[in-house]
Order: C-alpha cells, then sequence, then structure tokens
C-alpha cells in the first residue's frame, strides 16, 4: 500500500460522508490484466495490482471460453486525491467481459480530483466487453472518469457507463460538487468514438430539455464492431416493444432510451430516475448486438443477480 497527499471529506452531518473504512488518507490503486487465448479458451495470463483494486478468479459461464472477471474495489468508494488506473490487455482472439460486483461511490471532496482511469488494449479477432455497475457522483465530489480504448482493425469492444448524480433515493441531489467523463475509442490508429462531458452542481445544462432535463442518470453504451447496416432499427424496435416510453411511464420501463448507427459504432443512450431500467435496455440492446456482430447471445455476469 502507497500513501500520498490526505484526501479530505467534507464533515457535513446533513448528507453522509464517506464510510469510516474510507475515511482515510488518499489510496492510489492499480489493475493489470493480461487475457491470452489458450486451447479454445480465454485464460487470464498474468496479472498485477498495486493497493485496493484486484481480482480474485475468472469465470467461464459461455460455451466458447469467453472470460468473465469481476474488477474489486473493497473500500467501495473514492474519496478526493484517489487514483484508480485499469489497464487491459485482450490479446489476439482473446474474448473478455469485464464489470464490477457493485456501483463505483466517489465521495465529497474538499477540492482534491478522485480520478478512474481505465486503458483497454483490443487485439486481432479479439472482443472486449467493459461492464460496469453505475458510477454514483455523491453531493460534493470532484470526480474524473476516463476510458481509453484502443483496437486492432477487426477487434470488437462493447462498452456502457451509467453517471448517478447524487443519491435521489436518500433525498439527497447533485447541490454541490463536479464531474468530468472522458470516453475515446481508436481503431487502428484513426478515432472513431469520443465523448466528453463535464458537468457542475448548478449547471444550466442539467435542467436543460436539450440535455440531462432534471433526471438523475445518464447513460451511454457503444458498441464498435461489424454489425449489419440495419442494427440501430432492431434494437430499437426491440425496446420498444417492451412498452419504454416518457420519464413517467407506469408498468413499463421507464425513461428515455435512444439508438444511433454511425459510421463505425452503434450508440445507445439513457436518461431517466430508475438506473434499473437503464441496465435492462441496455442488457438488451447488448444482446441484439452481440447476436447480430458475434452470433452468439449476451451472458449476464452471475454477480448481477446477487
Amino acid at each position: 500500500m502507497v500513501l500520498c497527499q490526505p484526501g479530505e471529506i467534507l464533515p457535513d452531518t446533513a448528507t453522509p460522508v464517506a464510510p469510516a473504512a474510507t475515511r482515510r488518507r488518499s489510496w492510489p490503486a492499480e489493475l493489470e490484466l493480461w487475457f491470452a487465448s489458450m486451447a479454445g479458451k480465454t485464460r487470464l495470463a498474468r496479472r498485477r495490482h498495486c493497493g485496493p483494486l484486484l481480482v480474485q478468479k475468472p469465470f467461464y459461464p459461455e460455451k466458447d471460453g469467453s472470460c468473465h472477471v469481476y474488477l474489486l474495489h473493497p473500500p467501495a468508494g473514492i474519496v478526493g486525491g484517489d487514483r484508480l488506473v485499469q489497464h487491459f490487455h485482450v490479446d489476439d482472439g482473446a474474448r473478455v467481459v469485464l464489470t464490477t460486483p457493485g456501483a463505483t461511490r466517489f465521495y465529497r471532496s474538499l477540492g482534491d480530483v478522485a480520478l478512474q482511469s481505465t486503458r483497454i488494449e483490443v487485439g486481432a479477432g479479439a472482443v472486449c466487453e467493459f461492464l460496469p455497475q453505475e458510477t454514483i457522483i455523491f453531493a460534493g465530489a470532484n470526480a474524473r472518469v476516463e476510458t481509453t480504448v484502443t483496437l486492432a482493425p477487426d477487434a470488437v469492444y462493447a462498452g456502457w457507463d451509467f453517471i448517478c448524480l447524487g443519491r435521489p433515493a436518500a433525498g439527497e441531489g447533485f447541490t454541490a460538487g463536479r464531474v468530468a467523463q472522458r470516453v475515446e475509442i481508436v481503431r487502428d490508429g484513426r478515432p472513431v468514438w469520443f465523448e466528453r462531458m463535464a458537468l457542475s452542481a448548478g449547471a444550466p445544462q442539467l435542467a436543460a430539455a436539450f440535455a440531462l432535463s432534471g433526471q438523475p442518470t445518464a447513460g451511454a453504451m457503444v458498441y464498435a464492431g461489424a454489425l449489419p447496416d440495419d442494427a440501430a432499427e432492431r434494437v430499437r424496435a426491440a425496446i420498444d416493444g417492451q412498452g419504454q416510453g416518457g420519464f413517467g411511464d407506469a408498468g413499463c420501463l421507464q425513461g428515455m432510451f435512444s439508438v444511433s448507427q454511425l459510421e463505425d459504432v452503434v450508440v445507445c443512450r439513457y436518461l431517466g430516475s430508475r438506473v434499473a431500467d437503464g441496465k435492462a435496455m441496455f442488457v438488451q440492446a447488448w444482446d441484439i448486438l452481440r447476436r447480430l456482430g458475434q452470433g452468439k447471445p449476451a451472458s449476464a455476469p452471475r454477480i448481477w443477480a446477487t
């Protein structure tokens, strides 16, 4: 364990601060994993970790030997000054599904940035699906989330992010703090997707109809890989068939869902109040895109059912 400069937590009692176990000095953590295809199965060939970021064992729920790995951060929360760095190497022909057992929480800070950085390299004919649970931004947090993906010409990547502002169920809005998010996907040295978001409490985008429209949860899913030209239409038809509609619809999935097909990617978006509904829509989209692009159905990690 390496100790850095102290990370500070506001002592405000109106909104709960980080649990006692996380009220400590800033805590850097690194995790680097190497995956390789061996004898018809993807193996976790090598691992390196420093600090509270690790994995236990790979799982193999799929017949094609795809490797499912759960990324563990035992403190569960990230405070000001923390720096979590993840680096994943997916060798030629390997197939990997990466997820987390629970939500990532960015707790309040007196000013220091809390960083989570993920870098993924996917080799020729390989597949990486990076599907973490939601990221909760507590009021007063100063969070930065970065994801960079490098793809070989015929590699496949599917990834999603859910950003939840505040904790509406606990009566806590996003009344203070800031969050910045950056996603970049490069294929064969050429950018195919780039998105950047920066929000501060009180910003007009939080309420604007063209942005978050007052909703606390926003999700984005990107599938980069060979797909038929009507992939977006198939996803849209399936989600609409489940009764998805406006923010207040009863008896169906709630929130707004959209899907777009660009030259190199299919992009799905969710905006609403219930992250569970957003996940349900994205899992359906993932299943359809997986069938179209990889010839197999989605295989939800078992940890999602616990």
